[in-house]
Parts: C-alpha cells; sequence; structure tokens
C-alpha cells in the first residue's frame, strides 16, 4: 500500500468514531446498523450487546461491510472509507480492556459520558481486519476512490 494513502486511511479513520457496519442476517438479506467504534492503526473495534442481532450474525459469517464519513456542504470536500472486511470477537481478557481503555478518547477532550463504560463482560468486542478498503476523496475528482486489497 503507498504510504500516501495509508496516511489517509489513518486520518479518517482516526477524525471519525462512528461507523456504520452491515452484517447478513439469516435470511440474507444485509442489517446495516450505526456504531461507535475506535481504531489501532488499521484495527477497527466495535461492541454491541450480548444478544444484538449483529452479534448472531457475525456469529454465523464473519463478512461485513462498514463505511465512515461525515456530512459537508462543500461537494469537493466529500471523503470517506467504505470496506470490505472480517469481523473476530475478541475473546483475549487484555485486549478487550485495552479496546475498551481507548474508547473515550474518541470523543472530545472533556467530555462527560452519560453512561458508565461496560465492561468487557457486558458487551461484545468485535475487531474488523479490512481485507478491501475504498477511500473516497471528492477533492481529486468526482466521485474520485482509491482502492487498496489488503
Amino acid at each position: 500500500m503507498d504510504d500516501a494513502i495509508r496516511r489517509k486511511i489513518l486520518e479518517l479513520l482516526d477524525a471519525h468514531r462512528i461507523m456504520t457496519v452491515a452484517t447478513l442476517r439469516p435470511d440474507g438479506w444485509p442489517q446495516a446498523t450505526t456504531v461507535g467504534y475506535v481504531n489501532d492503526g488499521m484495527a477497527l473495534y466495535f461492541l454491541c450487546a450480548l444478544d444484538s442481532q449483529k452479534a448472531a450474525n457475525i456469529a454465523r459469517d464473519d463478512r461485513v461491510s462498514l463505511t465512515i464519513d461525515h456530512d459537508t456542504a462543500e461537494l469537493w470536500t466529500i471523503s470517506g472509507l467504505s470496506m470490505a472486511a472480517h469481523a473476530h470477537r475478541v475473546t483475549d481478557p487484555e485486549e478487550a480492556d485495552r479496546v475498551l481503555a481507548l474508547l473515550p478518547g474518541k470523543y472530545p477532550p472533556g467530555t462527560t459520558l452519560p453512561v458508565k463504560m461496560p465492561t468487557r463482560d457486558e458487551v461484545r468486542i468485535f475487531r474488523v481486519a479490512p481485507v478491501v478498503i475504498s477511500v473516497l476523496d471528492y477533492s481529486k475528482g468526482f466521485g474520485h476512490a482509491d482502492l487498496v486489497t489488503l
């Protein structure tokens, strides 16, 4: 992967905290859900309820698609990421605790979270490993995207 595109991907990952993740339901229909995330380099992590449909979907088929972007008033400033990836449940207690400790850092300094952070036993934590990343950047032209395969 080109170093400039890697920096752009990491810049976009670091600048956001919300993504839409799509999983496959048992009936074959995709299910898209907005979730908070944290990244450690190119690895993304998100949480969900123990009994969520997302967790059940991923347990059956670990393939996910996701998008990370933001609204903008200027057409030429549209940028974002979309990915095809595999989601894996985090079972290592040390990794789970590290992820939970990283999450509050995605919010602006001084932000008080309205609820206490869950413990690793209260949620499912998933690590998302990208396979294909599309880097959308309209500053390079209408609909411009660079495709990266990992």
